[in-house]
């Protein structure tokens, strides 16, 4: 990039990157971990289900066969090698285990050959989960080669900012919103630049997803104040008993909209700058209010994409409420209107106005910043070399 287009970006760019980096090392976590209240008195162990069959719940039960039982072969823990007996009750809302399933169990800390001691809770999904991680890497790799590489290294990154960062400082008791915030920053910043390199292409494509990632910000915290959401579901819920102490659920909601969206950011403002440049490698005689034209109505069509992909995977997430709701035997206006729909509206359609604001904002920096740069596409007379046109006016 040229001198004075690296100097505006490094003047735009640079205090918030800064202050990304600042806030992130001022809410870092440096106690000891917070752990749930009742976590010394269960322990996870596994097993391997060696037998199952309806029969009575317990020794006194004699309502019949109201419990499915089974027999666990005891793979590690304190009753590791031998064989434990207990029974779930057959309901509606029990999974069902058969002989050969891999299971984990809740150890309760009694007799470790007593199968009251026991509950099944869940099956072992280590290794479907392990080969379908490794299909996905496979698949970045083949297409993306060395881009692939790199994606997949700013994933790795991505998952460390929160797994290390974002959900310590938020379980220490600092403030979800603004822990959400400096670490979507240093998201943003590490990723882009990582994946995509050090280049005016990437620095607008981050401005544009620092603007539309403050607007998103901003539009969630006053609606969600405006609608009192209190961020209280069921998950919510379980995570503060099982804290025992109060946490800002609101400000849990608000930042599980700023993590969110920022993905779905990423993906518009990046195709947006790409299109712009391309554009301007394609004609060199474009202003930019030509370039930037053109780059809107590019963004036109993946925005109505873009929003109905949002929706369609907040729909998706939220169809169990749904059903429920449909069957509670209450107006459609209640049903909007409740906590657990609310919230999920909100996030969508503040999720979406940030997606329709960062095509605008991403082009229009784009288009100002790539008419300033030397025309980088093909020689029109000699294929196999770059352009090198001189520069049109603005």
């Amino acid at each position: 990039m040229s001198d004075r287009v690296r100097r505006l970006l490094v003047a735009l760019l640079a205090p918030f990157a800064l202050a990304s980096v600042v806030g992130m090392v001022v809410l870092f976590p440096t106690g000891d971990s917070p752990t749930a209240v009742n976590s010394a008195l269960r322990q996870a162990v596994h097993g391997e289900v060696t037998g199952a069959q309806a029969g009575p719940c317990g020794a006194t039960d004699t309502g019949g066969d109201r419990c499915l039982v089974l027999t666990v072969a005891m793979t590690d823990g304190a009753a590791a090698g031998s064989d434990v007996r207990t029974a779930l009750p057959l309901e509606p809302s029990t999974p069902r285990f058969s002989v050969g399933d891999e299971v984990v169990l809740s150890y309760s800390g009694g007799d470790p050959l007593a199968g009251e001691s026991y509950q099944v809770v869940d099956f072992q999904r280590g290794v479907p989960l392990a080969v379908l991680a490794a299909l996905f890497a496979l698949a970045v790799l083949v297409l993306g080669r060395w881009q692939g590489f790199k994606a997949l290294g700013a994933l790795v990154l991505s998952f460390a900012v929160l797994l290390l960062f974002v959900l310590p400082a938020i379980l220490a008791g600092e403030s979800p919103l603004l822990v959400a915030v400096f670490g979507a920053g240093v998201i943003m910043f590490a990723v882009l630049y990582l994946t995509h390199g050090l280049s005016a292409r990437t620095s607008t494509a981050v401005l544009g997803t620092m603007v539309s990632l403050a607007l998103i910000g901003v539009l969630s915290a006053l609606f969600a104040a405006v609608s009192s959401l209190t961020g209280l579901d069921e998950d919510t819920s379980a995570l503060v008993g099982s804290l025992g102490h109060g946490i800002d659920t609101r400000g849990l909601l608000l930042a599980g909209i700023v993590i969110g969206a920022l993905g779905v950011l990423d993906d518009v403002t990046v195709t947006q700058t790409s299109a712009v440049w391309e554009l301007r490698a394609a004609n060199p005689a474009l202003g930019w209010r030509a370039l930037y034209a053109a780059g809107l109505r590019i963004g036109r069509d993946h925005v109505s994409s873009a929003v109905n992909t949002l929706v369609m995977a907040y729909a998706g997430a939220a169809l169990p409420v749904l059903l429920y709701s449909s069957i509670s035997g209450v107006g459609l206006g209640t049903i909007l209107q409740s906590q657990s729909i609310a919230q999920e509206i909100v996030r969508t359609l503040v999720g979406s106005i940030g997606l329709v604001a960062a095509v605008p904002v991403t082009t229009a920096v784009a288009a100002l910043v790539a008419v300033r740069e030397p025309a980088a596409g093909p020689d029109p007379i000699n294929p196999g070399k770059p352009r090198t046109g001189s520069r049109p006016p603005a």
